[in-house]
């Protein structure tokens, strides 16, 4: 593999392209939130996450999964309502 570099004033900085992003749905709520906590309180992770193009995969499994634990919560409230009301008729 061979690195090429374009030179920047006095500078050769390497030509780093990263492949074009996922044909995938945006991020929701909780990928965002975690691709933000990353990108203020992990910087070096962030960066190596981004470069070796593991970051969106990473923020849209954690989003899923948040989804996922907020529907089984819902559930678990609408059952427990459901068994509320018919305690108070009975």
């Amino acid at each position: 593999m061979e690195i090429s570099y374009q030179r920047v004033g006095d500078y050769l900085l390497p030509d780093i392209r990263l492949s074009d992003p996922p044909a995938a749905p945006p991020l929701g709520k909780y990928g965002m939130m975690h691709k933000s906590y990353l990108r203020t309180e992990k910087p070096a992770l962030y960066a190596a996450l981004l470069l070796t193009e593991r970051l969106y995969p990473l923020c849209r499994e954690i989003d899923e999964a948040a989804a996922h634990r907020l529907a089984t919560i819902s559930d678990r409230e609408t059952a427990h309502e459901i068994i509320l009301s018919e305690l108070v008729y009975c």
